[in-house]
């Protein structure tokens, strides 16, 4: 039996996020580099430039970078999230996906568009507080679970639990 050597495990790209970075933070005074572990951008809403006590306000991140072994039907859906210091989520972008059925079921703006102003603390249960897709249950499911994983584990690395609603 062999065995998998995890850190040698090669990130999984995606496409440039700069796009993204503007859709969801388009008043963000300053963006950090993508860096850290697990990689991921900090949001400024004052530059740390001017104000060196300045914290970031908000996190972006791959959820790629943060839970790379989730798989859907045919592989990882490459979804960009947004999430605030407080672990509300500030937007879900669907960016590529492999799945047969995610043309009809994560790729529509309403998938991502139900995430937004969601707490990390909520269920996530595709078919309760997810809409469900009829023939698009994996991929609806394995987006969902690497947003919720995703913003969770980012929660637990940077965020005060005090301060998550």
């Amino acid at each position: 039996m062999g065995v998998i050597n995890l850190a040698a495990q090669s990130r999984i790209t995606t496409n440039p996020a700069d796009a993204h970075l503007k859709r969801l933070f388009p008043n963000a005074a300053t963006i950090s580099t993508h860096a850290g572990t697990p990689l991921h951008w900090k949001i400024y809403s004052v530059d740390p430039k001017t104000d060196p006590k300045a914290a970031p306000s908000a996190f972006a991140f791959w959820t790629t970078d943060v839970v790379p072994y989730e798989r859907g039907y045919n592989g990882p859906t490459h979804m960009f999230v947004g999430m605030d210091t407080s672990g509300v989520i500030v937007g879900a972008i669907t960016d590529f996906s492999t799945d047969p059925y995610a043309d009809f079921s994560v790729y529509p703006p309403e998938f991502g568009a139900q995430f937004k102003g969601k707490s990390i603390r909520a269920p996530f249960r595709v078919g309760d507080d997810i809409h469900a897709v009829s023939r698009a249950t994996l991929t609806i499911s394995s987006a969902t679970r690497a947003i919720r994983d995703s913003a969770r584990t980012m929660a637990k690395l940077f965020l005060n639990p005090a301060d998550v609603k």
